[in-house]
């Protein structure tokens, strides 16, 4: 069975972002919450986002709490926060591995499908 995982990392910084909230919502008829993490001093949700039968193929979106995070680091990028919540919508299989990495500066950024 597949798996899903994430990363978060501060480029600005050159370190992990610890204590983002994450969110995964599956997207059907409706947007429906299927996990609620921070991510550990790692930058790493602590366990697969969906695994087992949990992971189903279909539409999702993870949200990433990054004007909090940067907040909280004392970087302020206006008001309001040029990235406040970041938002990555997606498609996945039932039976593969997908890891989502975010790299996130105060202003910008970008994302891929890792390993």
């Amino acid at each position: 069975m597949g798996r899903l995982t994430t990363h978060i990392l501060d480029t600005a910084n050159g370190v992990p972002a610890a204590n983002v909230a994450i969110r995964l919502y599956a997207l059907d008829n409706e947007r429906v919450l299927k996990s609620s993490v921070s991510s550990n001093q790692d930058g790493r949700a602590q366990a697969p986002l969906l695994e087992g039968d949990a992971m189903q193929a279909g539409t999702y979106e993870l949200e990433f709490d990054i004007g909090t995070y940067f907040r909280s680091q004392g970087i302020e990028t206006g008001q309001p926060a040029f990235l406040d919540t970041v938002v990555i919508r997606f498609s996945i299989a039932a039976d593969q591995h997908y890891h989502i990495p975010l790299l996130v500066s105060p202003w910008s950024y970008s994302t891929y499908r890792g390993s």
